[in-house]
């Protein structure tokens, strides 16, 4: 069964963002989501500055299997992105909720998070997929 953290809001979409204390939004995919695509081969990722709404594409992920979207959890300005990615993709089946993340988003609105699926709730929707 795939790792579901507590510290953290999911999407149905298998995002899952973090609100750090400085309410910098951390946001990468699930365990459930990496395992699905397999080996991710290669990732592409929005400029620092872009702005992103949440729901919209915000950035590419590509597997042996498959390419996904990934997309917004909240409104707000990308503030970094994880170039570790660029060079080893593969730190995303690794270490999804680590040092695997994606990019950081300074939310517009931070209490925003707080209508996304809790861990609990993310769990039942993927034992629902399973």
């Amino acid at each position: 069964m795939a790792e579901v953290r507590d510290d953290v809001r999911y999407l149905a979409s298998h995002e899952w963002v973090k609100l750090e204390a400085d309410e910098t939004a951390v946001v990468g995919i699930s365990d459930h989501a990496q395992a699905a695509l397999g080996d991710v081969v290669y990732v592409e990722l929005p400029e620092v500055g872009s702005r992103v709404a949440a729901g919209d594409e915000m950035a590419v992920v590509e597997s042996v299997k498959a390419a996904s979207d990934i997309y917004a959890p909240v409104t707000g300005e990308i503030t970094a992105v994880n170039r570790v990615l660029e060079d080893a993709p593969e730190t995303v089946n690794e270490a999804p909720f680590d040092t695997g993340w994606f990019v950081k988003i300074r939310p517009d609105d931070a209490a925003s998070l707080e209508s996304l699926l809790l861990p609990s709730a993310y769990q039942a929707l993927c034992e629902s997929e399973a």
